[in-house]
């Protein structure tokens, strides 16, 4: 769908500090995520994304301070999830720098907020957040999941990305849990599954270990690419993916 490939690092954040485990479990500490941030955005990046990992959890609001002091040290498109639950806190996000807000739980939970964050601020504003595993539960063999991959939903995930985008949603955020922090490579079924029903640019998530991962997704449908640990712990860089998407005849920025 789109006529240039993103990279986008993740910043997983709890307690104010940037973690990182396999399958969303046995999270380990990973660094600051204002810090990582601007490194990745001097790398190249061409957004960040911030998920606060425990705040539906936990039940608590998301990390206004840590959006702030990023947006005043990175110059290019914030997306922060996690905690999302209302209009005013979209607002407030936005306020405090944020370009794009994720959604997950609550409009699991209440579908038609989709549609409310839409309708206020723009589908622009508005990213689809969706934690899927696979399962023989659903038709489609993939189900989605709620509270950082912890519980199953009834939910269809190939569904439940189509009602999305009638409801709203200007951008699909897939994260395979069952590849997350594997390092073996996205999930592409997935990928394409998500991307032949779409409208809307798909953002791969998961899995991602080496520099040949990247363009297979891109090749399976995906919009951007993303990935977490092999940047925080330094095995590629923003400009390593970069330079082997263009290899393999992918344009980027």
């Amino acid at each position: 769908m789109s006529v240039v490939t993103r990279v986008i690092p993740c910043l997983d954040v709890a307690a104010g500090r940037v973690v990182k485990g396999v399958n969303f479990l046995e999270l380990r500490d990973a660094g600051d995520p204002v810090e990582l941030a601007r490194r990745y955005y001097e790398q190249g990046a061409d957004e960040i994304t911030f998920l606060d990992v425990t705040a539906t959890v936990e039940d608590r609001a998301t990390m206004y301070e840590t959006v702030t002091a990023a947006a005043e040290q990175v110059f290019i498109p914030l997306t922060v999830g996690g905690g999302v639950r209302s209009n005013d806190d979209v607002a407030r996000l936005l306020a405090s720098g944020a370009d794009k807000v994720g959604v997950n739980s609550a409009a699991i939970a209440r579908p038609a907020l989709l549609g409310e964050i839409a309708d206020r601020f723009g589908a622009q504003v508005l990213v689809l957040s969706l934690d899927v595993t696979r399962s023989i539960r659903t038709a489609s063999g993939f189900v989605v999941t709620t509270h950082g991959g912890r519980t199953e939903t009834d939910l269809d995930a190939l569904d439940w990305a189509k009602e999305a985008i009638e409801r709203g949603a200007g951008e699909l955020l897939v994260n395979s849990i069952d590849a997350d922090g594997t390092k073996q490579g996205f999930d592409l079924e997935l990928v394409a599954a998500i991307r032949q029903l779409s409208s809307v640019p798909v953002i791969a998530s998961g899995g991602a270990g080496a520099v040949g991962d990247f363009a297979p997704a891109v090749a399976a449908g995906a919009d951007a690419v993303l990935a977490a640990s092999v940047f925080h712990t330094g095995e590629l860089t923003v400009g390593d993916v970069k330079a082997a998407l263009t290899a393999e005849g992918i344009a980027v920025r």
